[in-house]
């Protein structure tokens, strides 16, 4: 039985295969002095096996196989991240489903989730939920229907509130320009007055839950972004992270910048990224699988 459904993986592989140019890859690196080295390892198969840690979360040596050594899924998964891969296949994803479907970015809701890092890293602190073991915070954003549009990742003990300004910064370089005056729904960690000048510069309209409130999960429309981080913990990879750079969890995030651009602009959104096929339904969820 396969771990993502063919639908989903396969388109999902064809712009991968696109952006890694692997066809005009050699059989062997012009660079070897005597041409008689072992076959380079498919991307592909490299690519499955990633998919294979993503859904059950289980170590690199533990799905490695005679022809995909753990070394091998490591260091491909560094240099993927380090070339920016990841971002690229998730901004094709969201131009996609904005083209068949579309996002709706009039309200969106930014939110926090801490997951286990074991082996600790570059972004992993100490638990305040975890009996202060190693864990990883991830903070997204996401639509009013619960489509990710940017995903960060600090260390667990980090405040949500300082993330929010990173988090925002990269929705804008994944869509374009945001509409004028998006709402935007956050719960009571976020309620400070740095955090509404912040908004309001942006040009954001806050929805934020006051603290000492009761205030269900229904209200507002925030929910969304919590369903989102149950259906990621859902995979393996994302709730147990074993990576411990900061560059091989850039598959998802990226580093955080404080650069950051005015949502309200004149500018249209970007021109959709060259398809290398046209895209079948399936890819309008691809974004969900990077």
């Amino acid at each position: 039985m396969p771990l993502l459904p063919s639908s989903l993986t396969e388109p999902a592989w064809v712009e991968f295969a696109a952006l890694l140019g692997v066809d005009e890859r050699p059989e062997f690196s012009p660079t070897h002095p005597w041409g008689c080295h072992r076959h380079r390892v498919p991307d592909r198969v490299v690519f499955e096996h990633v998919l294979a840690a993503l859904v059950h979360g289980s170590g690199y040596e533990r799905i490695a196989s005679p022809g995909c050594s753990d070394r091998t899924i490591r260091r491909r998964v560094t240099a993927w991240a380090e070339a920016g891969h990841g971002q690229a296949l998730l901004r094709i994803g969201l131009v996609a489903y904005d083209r068949m479907i579309g996002l709706d970015v009039d309200d969106l809701a930014v939110d926090g989730a801490i997951t286990k890092s074991p082996c600790g890293g570059e972004v992993s602190g100490r638990s305040p939920v975890d009996r202060g073991k190693q864990g990883t915070k991830r903070s997204v954003a996401a639509d009013r229907d619960g489509i990710p549009l940017h995903l960060l990742a600090a260390r667990a003990n980090d405040h949500d509130s300082p993330l929010l300004e990173p988090t925002l910064d990269g929705i804008c370089d994944m869509i374009g320009p945001l509409p004028d005056s998006p709402g935007m729904h956050l719960d009571r960690g976020y309620d400070s007055a740095k955090t509404r000048d912040l908004l309001e510069i942006l040009g954001y309209d806050p929805h934020i839950a006051a603290k000492g409130v009761p205030a269900p999960i229904q209200a507002g429309t925030r929910w969304p972004v919590e369903r989102l981080h149950s259906w990621m913990n859902g995979y393996g990879k994302l709730r147990r992270c074993t990576d411990q750079t900061e560059t091989d969890r850039a598959v998802l995030p990226e580093p955080r910048r404080r650069a950051h651009s005015h949502p309200q602009t004149d500018q249209p959104r970007p021109q959709p990224l060259p398809l290398a096929h046209h895209p079948p339904p399936a890819l309008t969820i691809i974004c969900r699988s990077v």
